[in-house]
């Protein structure tokens, strides 16, 4: 087995039965289709920094809407992330693509539902999020487990990496939250096909999803390196 993900020879088995064990725990309420977006000025950094990145984003993410649930509606939410690496052009695109109960266990025996419209606001989920981001990529870099290479090794100094993180904090993060209108399943069904295999009929760069797809073949370059990343070191 090459124990590569994207194999739907040695991994598609696999995959399935990661879905259907998902689809086993959706219960009989709303669920909600959040998105997590790092910025892109963070890129070149994680492709050096591939697992303490992930790793991170997955903490940041559920201690984020953990905390919402806690302070917001005093009680437990429950979610399944999955992570996305690249865009529909192929491109370097980290986010995080959640399933969040439309509804929360109370500390106490019961269960307290949610709007069926609306779960948290996105623009304090952005913020915290960003926040708990910010101070676990400091961490790591206090507790040396960042990697610079190339040009990268100009951001090795203190003063540099914090001026880097600044300016990469600066901005708005991207949170996207809306309820699946074709039903928790559905979603999770698309998360597992995008995240399993890169698609044949993938989009060409700069092409828009409301544009007509071509005929054109994708050039197998292409296809090829955003799997090369997820691939197993011998």
């Amino acid at each position: 087995s090459c124990r590569n993900r994207h194999c739907p020879t040695c991994q598609g088995a696999n995959g399935f039965d990661w879905l259907d064990k998902q689809a086993e725990l959706l219960l009989p309420i709303p669920y909600f289709h959040l998105v997590f977006t790092l910025p892109h000025e963070l890129n070149p950094l994680i492709q050096q920094n591939r697992a303490p990145f992930y790793d991170l984003l997955f903490d940041t993410v559920s201690a984020t809407l953990l905390e919402f649930g806690r302070n917001h509606l005093h009680a437990q939410s429950g979610l399944t992330a999955v992570l996305h690496t690249w865009s529909q052009t192929l491109l370097d695109h980290y986010h995080l693509h959640c399933i969040v109960t439309g509804g929360l266990r109370l500390n106490a025996p019961g269960w307290q539902g949610t709007s069926p419209h609306w779960l948290f606001p996105v623009r304090a989920l952005s913020k915290v999020f960003r926040g708990k981001f910010r101070a676990g990529l400091r961490q790591l870099y206090i507790g040396g487990k960042l990697e610079f290479h190339g040009q990268l090794q100009a951001l090795a100094p203190a003063g540099q990496f914090e001026t880097w993180l600044r300016q990469a904090c600066g901005k708005n993060w991207v949170v996207y939250a809306k309820r699946p209108f074709a039903g928790p399943d559905a979603v999770l069904a698309n998360r597992h096909r995008h995240a399993r295999i890169v698609q044949a009929r993938a989009a060409l760069p700069g092409q828009s999803r409301k544009t007509k797809p071509t005929a054109k073949a994708t050039p197998p370059v292409t296809t090829v390196l955003p799997i090369c990343p997820h691939c197993r070191q011998p």
